[in-house]
Order: structure tokens, then sequence, then C-alpha cells
């Protein structure tokens, strides 16, 4: 596939001013993991680098309206985020924050770097200015009337009524949301980084390197650069973040999309530090050109990981840049937009809560429904639909009617392969093609397509036991049944292999219901994993049936969001 020898994968940083909800999850978090676990199943040299972006506006906002300190917001939803993706079976190798001193020296160091490279352009302009607060307002800070529908509650970045982007200048009649009063134009001065003076480079990186990344990654990449990139400020007015570690910058802090992206160096090296016998030194997983590195995230920060953040590598000219970015759309909420502001939401940390031991299901569901290539929808009856119809009956009741027979034919031992029939030998070759179809899906980010295809190998195994009724043959030819289910059992432990990525947890109890140690990625494909007379560990039910009241508990939750908000 590659000639690296070795993959850093990164997540977008969650902010941390509420929690994770399953938008979050689709787009960015359930395709990382299942990258990240197919990589370590093959056995490859893998960092997988999550973390909490704790700085910015919103934060402080939050903070403002609660009538506490930012830092308590952090700490209160860093906590709730990183609990949630343990338990979710995200397998971070590292989560950590960008409040952390490591952070905040790291991001302190790359500012620097630049600054005495001469990278940046100093640049003073006017902007809102709150004279009874003493401060400068962020976008955020400032309310008006929008020019273009008469939204009197606009924001000083975009009417949320329209969705028009805007200026805080655009607005009429501006107010600070702080005091309420009416602000001025004063001058203030910031730092920028020229992305224009590395269009031609990125026209050339992007657009002629990179002609295999995702269509609506690279179409977005082309849109921004035909548009012509500006220089956008690094730094800003707030007491909150990253103090700029200049003399004369008293008051300002560097730019969250500046700083949150260092959030993923920063991070490795608190892990490398941490860990150094397992994961070497931090520069091997950012500086060494043997290394790949692939960015998930979501559409939105598309800009922000193709063009900004490659931009500050290539400045600093010490770091490798990003091999792939396979950013995903959105996804939506039974028909509507995820929305937190209105908690138009399936909370991860609620839903762990309310259907403990079902992360497999909602990892299934969101998988098979990914917004790949363009926006999708999840509803309730969809998630039920997919549990009962596919896990349950398609890939549990393989499972179930394989080790069920052999238990009460063998008593749970594998039985002894005898002449194998033409019927026999095209299932067990089955095994390797779909190996192969799914490796060159995984490889090309495609995992709802992967996904398919491991359940049509459970299908495989259905349709062969359907077909072959070894408990009709057990009345007659018990030497035929023997073959039978052990072609099945090499099947379902195959099925182990092949879903792990996917479904952690079931792959993990089918393991202990075969009674087998982890097999890694090589072995998928094998037709002897359960050698004659390997005893089976107990079994019980793979996956349950998802009964209408649980069900209509979630929509009904959901029909009292949206007629609070109505109200």
């Amino acid at each position: 596939m590659n000639n690296f020898k070795r993959t850093n994968i990164t997540t977008a940083l969650p902010y941390a001013n509420g929690p994770v909800h399953i938008g979050h999850l689709a787009g960015v978090y359930v395709p990382a993991d299942i990258y990240a676990r197919y990589l370590r199943s093959k056995g490859e040299e893998v960092v997988f680098i999550g973390g909490s972006d704790e700085h910015g506006v919103p934060i402080t906002i939050k903070a403002r309206s609660e009538g506490v300190l930012p830092q308590d917001i952090v700490d209160r939803y860093h906590e709730i985020i990183k609990k949630s993706f343990e338990d979710f079976g995200i397998s971070f190798d590292v989560y950590s924050r960008t409040t952390s001193e490591t952070h905040h020296k790291m991001a302190s160091d790359f500012f620097k770097t630049l600054y005495d490279k001469g990278e940046f352009i100093e640049q003073n302009s006017e902007q809102y200015y709150d004279e009874e607060t003493r401060q400068f307002l962020a976008d955020r800070y400032i309310t008006g009337t929008c020019p273009h529908c008469g939204n009197e509650s606009a924001y000083g970045d975009q009417c949320e009524q329209c969705g028009t982007s805007l200026n805080p200048t655009d607005l009429i009649n501006p107010k600070s949301t702080i005091s309420g009063a009416k602000p001025v134009m004063r001058q203030t001065k910031h730092w920028y980084l020229p992305l224009n003076n590395y269009e031609q480079w990125l026209r050339e990186w992007i657009l002629e390197n990179h002609k295999e990344w995702k269509t609506n990654v690279y179409g977005q990449c082309k849109s921004w650069l035909d548009m012509g990139l500006q220089p956008r400020a690094v730094t800003r007015d707030l007491e909150w973040g990253v103090p700029v570690p200049l003399p004369d910058a008293k008051g300002k802090v560097l730019y969250v999309w500046f700083d949150a992206p260092i959030g993923y160096i920063s991070n490795t090296i608190e892990l490398c530090d941490n860990q150094p016998d397992k994961f070497g030194t931090w520069e091997k997983w950012w500086k060494d050109p043997d290394t790949r590195l692939i960015h998930f995230i979501g559409k939105d920060n598309i800009v922000f990981h193709c063009i900004v953040f490659p931009t500050m590598l290539k400045a600093d000219g010490s770091y490798i840049l990003p091999d792939n970015v396979p950013a995903n759309e959105f996804l939506n909420l039974e028909g509507d937009k995820i929305s937190t502001s209105r908690n138009w939401a399936v909370w991860l940390h609620e839903y762990l809560q309310e259907l403990p031991d079902k992360q497999d299901v909602l990892r299934y569901v969101l998988t098979a429904n990914a917004p790949e290539t363009k926006d999708n929808d999840f509803t309730w009856k969809d998630f039920q639909l997919r549990n009962n119809s596919e896990l349950v009956a398609i890939y549990g009741n393989f499972v179930n009617r394989t080790l069920v027979l052999t238990q009460k034919y063998f008593d749970g031992k594998v039985p002894e392969i005898h002449n194998l029939t033409d019927f026999d030998k095209e299932t067990l070759s089955e095994i390797t093609g779909q190996k192969t179809k799914i490796e060159n899906l995984l490889d090309t980010f495609h995992f709802r397509d992967a996904l398919r295809e491991v359940m049509n190998l459970a299908r495989i195994g259905n349709k062969y036991l359907a077909d072959s009724e070894p408990w009709k043959l057990a009345k007659t030819d018990m030497r035929r049944v023997d073959t039978i289910l052990n072609v099945a059992l090499q099947l379902v432990a195959n099925l182990a292999i092949a879903f792990e990525p996917f479904l952690p947890f079931s792959s993990k109890k089918l393991k202990e219901m075969l009674n087998i140690n982890s097999n890694t990625w090589d072995d998928f494909g094998r037709t002897d994993l359960l050698k004659s007379e390997h005893q089976l560990g107990a079994i019980s039910l793979l996956f349950e049936k998802i009964e209408d009241d649980i069900i209509d508990f979630q929509i009904n939750k959901l029909q009292k969001t949206k007629e609070k908000n109505i109200k």
C-alpha cells in the first residue's frame, strides 16, 4: 500500500464546551478508531492521538454565563469526553488537552520559531473595543442587527437565522454582549500568517500530488485555492489561551485555530515522554519522512488541516506533512441538523448510560450510515432495524447456530474435517476473497463499504449452513456433519478477526466463546484457525433484539427537546 514504516493518526480535538455527540463519532472518531485498530492488528507501528481543544471564545462565553472560570468549564467537559471515549472503545494511545503545560510550551515555541524566521506579518487594524469593560471584543461578544435578514441578535461572525457569514462591522447597531454598551473602534496589533505566500506551493502539493484524496476534500481545497488565499491572524485580544510569547503582546493569546492543531504534536510529546520504551521519541512521529501522517476530521475542519496547518508545518520546515485527510461530511439526526445549542443530539455519555453494553450497535450503525461523501441521517428506527435484521439476524444468527450445533453434536469440541466437497472449498475460498476486498476498502478509507463486505462474510456463512442442513444430515451422515461444522467454525473464527476493528466488544466476546486468544489480521483468511478437538467456551447470544419500548423512549426524548425549542 505504501512505503512508510509507521502511521501517525490524529483526530480533530473536540471542543471542551460540551459533551461528544453521534455527529462527532460518525464524522471523526469511529472511522479513525477502525483504521487504528486495523493497522495495529496488522502489526504495524501506529500512534493514535486525541485530546480536548480547550481555548477560544465559546469557552469564555459559557464560563461567563455560568459565573465560573474557563478552566472550570474545560475541566468538566474534558473528563466527560475522555471517559465517554474510553467507555465507547475509542482506542487512543493518548487523550490529553490544550491547557496542559506541555501544550503551552510547544505552542509558544512553535510560534516563536516562525516569528524568529520572519514568517509573520505584523499589522495594526481597527477592532471593536468595549470601553466599560476595557477590552477588545471577539466576534462572538458582539451582537447587532443582520444587514441581510434583519435578525436583531446576529453575532459578529455569523447570523444564525439566515446563515450568512459576517464581519462585526457589518452589524447594524452593534453592542457588547458583556456590558451592553455600544463598542468603539480602536487600533490593535496582531500577527498574521501570510497564506498567500504559500498558495503556489499548496496548489502543487494538493492539486497535483494528492489527487487520491477524497473528492469532497480535494474539491473544497481547490475552491479555497481558486478564491485566492489571504494572510490570516494567528493572535487575538483575549485573556484565555496560550499567551503570545512576545514582550509587546500583553493581553494577547494565540488564535485557537493556530494553537489547536499544535495540540497533536504536544499530545504526542506527552505520550512519548510517558512511554519512551513503547513509542520512542516524538520527533520520530512528526519529523521522520518514513512516518505517514493521517488527519481524521469533519468537513468543517478541512481548510485548517489541508491548508492552514500544512502551511504552518511547511513554514517551520522540519515537519512531515499530512499524507491523507479523509474528512467526512455531516450526520443529521431524524432529518434535522444536529445542534448543540438546541440540544438536538444523541450525546455519547447519555447513550452509554441508557444503553449499556450496546457500544458495538452504535459503532455498527454509525459506520453503516457513515457520511463519507455526503451528509447522512441517523434515525432510531434505522438503529433498531440494523440491530435486529443485520447484527442479530445475520451475524449473530450464524454464530449462534454454528456454536449451538457444535455443542449439541460434539460437546463443544471442534469436529475433524474429512472430504471437502466443491461447495465446502468454494465457501472457504470466499474468506480469502472477502479479505482482499475488505483490505482494499480499509486501505482507501472506505469504512462503510468495508463493513458491508465483512457482513457479507456472515451472509455467506448463513447460506452455507442453510444449504448444507447439518441438522438433517445428523440422522444419517455424522461424518459429513463433522466437515460442515468445521467449515462453519472456521468462518466464525475469521469473522471474529474481520469484525474486530469495527466491533471490538463483540469480537472480544466471540473470541471468548471460541476460546481463542486474539488473532492478528494475518490470520484472517486461514481455514485452520480452530484445530479439531479444540474445546469451545461457554455460549451466549452475541447480540440481542432491541424492543420497541427502548426506541420509543429515545424518540420521545427527542420529541420533548423539539417541543422545548418551540416554546
